[in-house]
């Protein structure tokens, strides 16, 4: 059977061979002479060797035996790994260090992520964060299959019960976005009828006019259009119009148009996805934390 190691009984042991004397090992560890002295004989005993020599009357100094003059460098190795790791751990439960993978919907990632992270990452130059944005329902998959550590998403009302902890952070209402030469664009709210006659491009976001009176408008559109940058495009060119949350228009395009759309009223809440029952890495939940405390006031 392979002997199993202590590593105050390596680091004694370290100790002794360094400052060559079981008294200045014993100060420097804060233990009575016969307690170094014992261990170092349980360590002997495990390795089946002795790793000093016997002291003689006429030395006070301790020296090593040829096989603890082998062993020395062995565990110097062993105690640097076990010190290594134990650091790792305290700055990973102090979220200093790590890896944080983060899902998104762009609009916060756009609009709000930039200054949370950065205040939050100030004092953490060691923690690497991978940020994938995407539409709610790969968030959603993202964070199930523990692809991520944290999703920021809003979520339909399917998914109530899932396996998944939903945390609303952020209200975000809905409303027309079109060309500033577009005849809507003088309007400071408008109603779903008034969208009727024209040429209507459903995105991604446009599923949360379902089930309210501005149902019929993703039934009559021309074009659906998935990506951010080609939506934008598409409507810089006054081809159509669109409905989009406030966060997800592009806040210095100067050749659109955001109009609230009153009725009906839609907002929608974005928020914090995580799985049920299952601890967060310290990094994430010290993210968590930070957001629950001052991600509203970025709104």
């Amino acid at each position: 059977m392979l002997p199993e190691f202590k590593i105050t009984q390596l680091r004694h042991f370290v100790w002794v061979a360094e400052l060559k004397g079981f008294h200045y090992a014993a100060q420097k560890a804060c233990r009575t002479q016969p307690a170094i002295s014992l261990s170092i004989r349980d360590l002997e005993n495990k390795l089946g060797a002795d790793v000093f020599e016997k002291r003689s009357t006429k030395s006070t100094l301790t020296e090593l035996t040829p096989f603890g003059r082998s062993f020395l460098p062995k565990a110097k190795e062993l105690l640097a790994h076990h010190d290594s790791i134990s650091q790792d751990m305290v700055l990973m439960r102090q979220h200093k260090t790590g890896h944080l993978r983060l899902a998104s919907v762009p609009s916060v990632g756009c609009r709000i992520l930039p200054n949370l992270l950065a205040k939050f990452v100030a004092d953490l130059p060691d923690l690497h964060i991978s940020i994938y944005d995407d539409n709610s329902d790969t968030v959603l998959k993202k964070v199930e299959k523990q692809q991520v550590d944290l999703g920021i998403a809003s979520l339909s009302a399917e998914h109530e019960h899932d396996n998944v902890m939903f945390t609303p952070i952020w209200q975000d209402e809905i409303g027309v976005v079109c060309h500033k030469d577009n005849a809507l664009a003088t309007a400071t709210e408008l109603h779903w009828h008034q969208l009727k006659q024209q040429r209507f491009i459903s995105n991604g976001t446009t599923r949360l006019l379902k089930k309210t009176a501005a149902e019929p408008l993703l039934a009559n559109s021309q074009f659906y259009i998935s990506n951010m940058l080609s939506l934008i495009a598409m409507l810089e060119t006054n081809i159509g119009i669109t409905t989009l949350p406030r966060f997800a228009f592009p806040q210095h395009n100067t050749t659109l148009c955001f109009i609230p759309l009153k009725t009906p009223h839609v907002v929608r809440e974005v928020g914090l996805v995580q799985l049920k029952n299952k601890s967060l890495a310290p990094a994430a939940q010290a993210l968590t934390d930070y957001i629950l405390k001052h991600g509203a006031a970025q709104q």
